[in-house]
């Protein structure tokens, strides 16, 4: 287990933490832009080859504040989710989720990574920051529930 600021833990997760990883998610993404996984999706990618969930739990609560959901696949590993309780947000968590998914990916001998994101979500800096960078975009890949679309940034990171 990793620490970082306010005593977060970072531990795998399980099918059995679908109901916090959901309030994150909804905390994290809520329904604005579209981002968010169902409840249904969530628990039908979790038994899957290959397939990680990452809790970041705070303290002697035992809260779930944050997680990160990939999948790796051969040589490359692609992060599916990252999200952190919208009250943790710019404390090192996402920061942290994110260092671990690159950690646990080079010992796993993955040679690529990527993930899709939002255009204009701030965490497309953190993700340039670690190293990713822009190699395509979906044009109105996120659907809001008002009707309005939004493009999905394709990053990648070369090991």
């Amino acid at each position: 287990m990793a620490t970082v600021e306010n005593d977060i833990q970072i531990e795998r997760g399980s099918f059995a933490d679908i109901d916090p990883v959901m309030r994150v998610m909804e905390s994290a993404f809520g329904k604005r832009f579209g981002e968010a996984w169902t409840r249904s999706q969530l628990a039908g990618i979790l038994p899957m080859a290959g397939v990680t969930l990452m809790l970041a739990r705070e303290g002697a609560d035992d809260l779930i504040v944050g997680f990160s959901l990939f999948r790796a696949v051969a040589d490359e590993s692609e992060l599916l989710l990252l999200g952190v309780l919208a009250d943790y947000q710019r404390q090192g968590i996402g920061r942290e989720l994110l260092r671990h998914f690159l950690e646990r990916t080079r010992n796993d001998g993955v040679t690529r990574l990527h993930l899709e994101v939002r255009d204009g979500n701030p965490a497309v800096e953190m993700y340039t920051n670690a190293g990713f960078s822009p190699v395509g975009r979906r044009r109105n890949y996120y659907h809001a529930p008002n009707g309005k679309r939004f493009d999905a940034i394709t990053l990648a990171l070369q090991l």
